[in-house]
């Protein structure tokens, strides 16, 4: 559910004391665990270390993330690929052709400038 328009959007008084009267550019990343905290207009530009229950990925605020929360942009689940021991070997035989293609590629490029 989401919150009341009556109470309005929760912003984490200590964020905003830590971004207060800093400029985006000059600013360190600012260190957080406040996932439930809405991004506001004047968070726009600054950098935030956002706790996704491990560590602190860094997220960069833009105009297009204004309304929503951090948590969003600071993914607590990490992908691991699909398929076993048949899938690496593939993948392993794609590298291996990569591999030779750009080795073929510098040869070739090196037997042109002489």
């Amino acid at each position: 559910m989401t919150r009341s328009l009556k109470k309005g959007p929760y912003i984490d008084p200590r964020v905003l004391k830590k971004i207060a009267g800093k400029r985006p550019e000059s600013a360190a990343p600012i260190k957080t665990w406040s996932r439930a905290c809405a991004i506001t207009p004047e968070m726009v530009g600054f950098k935030f270390l956002v706790h996704n229950g491990k560590d602190f990925p860094e997220v960069l605020v833009n105009e297009d993330m204004v309304g929503h929360r951090l948590g969003e942009f600071s993914l607590t689940r990490k992908f691991v690929k699909h398929g076993g021991k048949m899938q690496k070997e593939l993948e392993m035989k794609k590298k291996e052709a990569e591999i030779a293609a750009t080795q073929t590629a510098k040869t070739a490029a090196t037997e042109a400038k002489k």
